[in-house]
């Protein structure tokens, strides 16, 4: 059984939430669940832990850091097996997150040394030529860590990574499926030499999560990635708080003529159907030039097949569970409402136990769920163009705007694309999916607002404080 971090204590609440493996059905772990007395003592703990973080040197917290980093990796094992369990993520995937987690860790520590200001300089106006300004970036004080199932270390990492290099105290809300490799990470932090009250991590219903933290006006600042609903009742519950919102997408590619097939399908295959299309730039929408569109279809047919299901702690798995029974049959219906509207499933659509099996649909209309609505599932329609200038205004054609793909040798259309998606990130011969965490990651529209990636991460977790000298 795991208890909640509240303090640097570890309490037992008395009350408890199962943790499933999404593969097989059994209980991994208990872990306590919070009331609302927990959260307003982890509030009052981050009160104090916010005074503390404010006055430890930059090259504290570097060393903090830096020394979460490589406890991690002494334990990567440990975590990957830990997210396999709990997330059904295949293994070989997760040991790739947690590589990544320390990646991103390793650079909000060099953030926490870069953490500066500006100089302004007043003499550019006309009358003040005796006077000097400049900036310096303060905490914002406590932070507040929303995160989903789909990614338990990397994505907790790129919130509570910059908060410490900031400065600030956290207050941490894990999916409420996937905690186990959250509590896993506070023991690192804890032993890393983090002060016991900067960090709280609470496991709570979204009701209380939303009462007594999101409402709360001490918690300055709230990171949260998760589904636009979830977001817009964030925003419209948050007051007068910083907020970032990574919201999702129903992200697209564009497969032009003249471009290499083999390259694009590998790319896309991954894209597409990686962790069960359960990733927030997950590609589940393919403009195919009309010239290239039978070859494409044919190889990433192939490829969709050649996947191998089973268990998420087998290395060879390519393809593991959906993280519950509900999703499952909400794909399920989505794909059979388009069916019935015309569409036609060319492999796939099925379920193995808690598998769904990668689908690749064509026939599809800009109306349908598959194609207009986050699946969230390993699903990709394939839909044919003959102008790239339709293709870029059909891709545009959602509410959405994370991240778009473009395989091409045409730089001109490279250009185009850059210029009129509206996205966050485009990624020129490579697919909607890709990202590095050094990158300023985010939306645009209904896929939210703010910028992950440590560098930016840090700029939204402090407050410009402007300091004058009249001389």
């Amino acid at each position: 059984m795991k208890n909640i971090l509240i303090g640097g204590k570890w309490v037992d609440t008395s009350n408890y939430i199962d943790i499933i493996n999404p593969y097989n059905g059994d209980i991994i772990d208990k872990v306590s669940k919070a009331s609302s007395d927990h959260l307003r003592e982890a509030v009052e703990s981050a009160l104090r832990g916010s005074k503390v973080m404010r006055g430890l040197t930059r090259y504290r917290r570097y060393e903090i850091l830096s020394n979460t980093a490589e406890l991690m990796m002494e334990r990567k094992d440990e975590f990957a097996k830990t997210m396999a369990l709990e997330s059904g993520k295949p293994l070989s995937f997760s040991k790739g997150e947690v590589s990544r987690a320390y990646e991103t860790v390793v650079l909000a520590a060099e953030e926490a040394k870069r953490l500066g200001g500006e100089v302004i300089p007043f003499d550019a106006a006309p009358t003040s030529s005796d006077k000097y300004c400049f900036y310096i970036r303060v905490p914002v004080g406590i932070v507040l860590s929303i995160t989903p199932f789909n990614f338990p270390l990397n994505l907790v990492c790129h919130k509570i990574g910059p908060a410490i290099a900031a400065g600030n105290s956290i207050i941490h809300k894990p999916a409420s499926k996937t905690p186990l490799t959250s509590l896993l990470l506070g023991e690192i932090l804890l032993e890393a030499g983090l002060p016991k009250e900067a960090l709280n991590i609470v496991i709570c219903s979204s009701e209380n999560a939303e009462t007594y933290l999101v409402k709360n006006p001490l918690i300055r600042k709230i990171s949260f990635t998760g589904s636009k609903v979830v977001g817009e009742r964030i925003a419209l519950n948050a007051g007068l708080k910083k907020l970032s919102m990574e919201l999702g997408s129903n992200s697209g590619v564009i497969i032009d003529e003249n471009t290499d097939i083999t390259k694009a399908v590998a790319a896309v295959k991954v894209g597409a159907f990686g962790y069960s299309g359960q990733v927030c730039i997950h590609c589940q929408r393919a403009y195919i030039h009309e010239s290239v569109y039978d070859e494409f279809k044919k190889k990433i047919i192939d490829a969709a097949n050649s996947l191998v299901i089973g268990d998420p702690l087998e290395m060879r798995t390519d393809i593991g569970p959906m993280i519950d029974e509900k999703e499952i049959i909400r794909i399920q219906s989505w794909l059979k409402e388009a069916e019935s509207e015309g569409a036609k499933i060319l492999c796939g659509g099925q379920r193995e136990g808690m598998v769904f099996k990668p689908t690749v649909v064509e026939n599809v209309t800009e109306d349908m769920k598959i194609v207009k609505d986050e699946t969230f599932a390993p699903t990709l329609s394939l839909i044919p163009f003959t102008d790239f200038k339709d293709a870029v205004s059909k891709l545009n054609n959602s509410v959405y705007g994370l991240q778009a793909g473009i395989f091409t040798d045409n730089v001109k259309n490279a250009y185009y694309a850059i210029d009129t998606l509206d996205v966050g990130g485009v990624m020129i011969n490579d697919i909607p999916t890709f990202r590095i965490d050094l990158m300023p990651y985010g939306g645009m529209k209904s896929s939210g607002y703010g910028r992950e990636g440590p560098r930016y991460a840090v700029e939204e977790m402090t407050e410009i404080k402007c300091v004058r000298f009249h001389l």
